[in-house]
């Protein structure tokens, strides 16, 4: 019998793989109904269910035909499931699409019931961390 870390992993691979094919139905496949993506950086961007996930997705692999994901790092234990994300591709117009985070997902059953969601699209240049910082904080 698997342990709940095997069937975790397992459903982690699933994920990678479904997003690496732009295979929509795969993907949802392994987000519960009534799936919760929380994004605490962003709480107005924070959701409830696998229909936003559907369009979510759909309006990515569209605008981003040629998207590559990439795990840097992944961990698992028991229910949770830590992935490190770069994704990566060309969107229509010829610009660059460059996103990297982290998501923490919890599985619920064979499937992720929710997930605290920290990808970000990548900031090219700009300012270096001591501007940033003062900037932060109003200095």
């Amino acid at each position: 019998m698997p342990t709940d870390t095997s069937l975790s992993a397992a459903l982690a691979a699933r994920l990678v793989e479904a997003t690496r094919r732009h295979d929509l139905p795969a993907m949802l496949d392994c987000f519960t109904a009534d799936f919760v993506n929380e994004t605490p950086a962003h709480p107005a961007r924070s959701f409830t269910g696998v229909d936003q996930v559907r369009n979510n997705w759909s309006q990515i692999f569209a605008a981003v035909p040629d998207l590559q994901a990439d795990v840097v790092r992944r961990a698992v234990e028991d229910d949770t499931v830590w992935i490190e994300w770069e994704m990566r591709g060309r969107r229509r117009d010829g610009s660059p699409h460059l996103m990297r985070g982290v998501t923490i997902f919890r599985v619920a059953g064979d499937r992720f019931g929710s997930v605290r969601f920290y990808l970000e699209p990548v900031e090219e240049g700009g300012a270096g961390i001591d501007h940033a910082v003062r900037e932060h904080l109003g200095q």
